[in-house]
């Protein structure tokens, strides 16, 4: 067995072993816990204004709704009426967490202002990447994240995405083979995108960092907790924009 197999085999009996280890490392949803106590999904937008105005808003923390042990902000009352009606039409897919990962069962990564409906569903991705990479393929995306979340759902962020990128789902695909998928269907063009390293996402930051302080983006806060401006409640936010050739 060549060295490259032999270590290749060692991280998969690592994962094996720790993975039950560590299931409760890290967040099921990509929440933030904000000065009161509460795991805030979409870094407190709106989840119904998705469906609504077709974009990101920012909630007002005083109109709020719980739903499976997360918390979410509203733009106003009727939304906040709305999501208590019929929470899973609104609640994001895979606890929020970036909707390209998710179909190889990893859970990184989650911005509000990247997102897209798709059959009557709110999926967020990570960033701008994430949400590229999806458009290439959305329906297959669906189909493997679907059937991976019994599973992804179960485990912790940290513990669920160091098990996949150890053990890989069979239809796993290296971020460089989609990037080239996604060149060769944009010819030309570029995304230029730094993620922040799969350390710092997993072991130094929390889900929607990234969205929030403002790496390679704009930053857009939390309402009530960050000030405004930018976190200003009623607000429709914008987040990553390509540089101008």
């Amino acid at each position: 067995m060549s060295q490259a197999r032999r270590a290749r085999w060692s991280a998969i009996v690592a994962g094996i072993v720790l993975a039950p280890l560590l299931a409760g490392c890290g967040v099921n949803y990509a929440t933030v816990r904000t000065d009161k106590g509460e795991d805030l999904m979409l870094l407190g937008h709106d989840p119904v204004a998705y469906f609504t105005v077709g974009k990101p808003v920012r909630g007002f923390p005083n109109i709020h709704a719980q739903f499976r042990g997360a918390t979410y902000y509203f733009a106003s009352e009727d939304h906040r009426k709305m999501f208590v009606a019929d929470p899973a039409k609104y609640e994001p897919q895979y606890g929020g967490f970036c909707a390209d990962g998710a179909a190889y069962g990893v859970k990184l990564g989650s911005d509000p202002t990247e997102f897209a409906i798709h059959h009557g569903r709110l999926f967020i991705f990570g960033d701008i990447v994430g949400r590229e990479f999806w458009k290439l393929r959305p329906a297959w995306d669906v189909e493997k994240a679907d059937l991976m979340w019994p599973e992804t759902g179960s485990r912790g962020h940290v513990a669920q995405s160091l098990y996949r990128l150890t053990v890989r789902v069979s239809w796993y695909k290296t971020g460089k083979e989609i990037m080239d998928e996604w060149r060769a269907a944009h010819p030309g063009q570029n995304i230029e995108f730094d993620p922040g390293g799969l350390f710092r996402n997993l072991f130094v930051k929390y889900p929607g960092w990234r969205a929030r302080e403002g790496h390679q983006q704009p930053a857009l806060g939390i309402p009530g907790m960050d000030p405004c401006p930018p976190a200003c409640s009623g607000e429709v936010t914008h987040g990553y924009e390509p540089k101008q050739q």
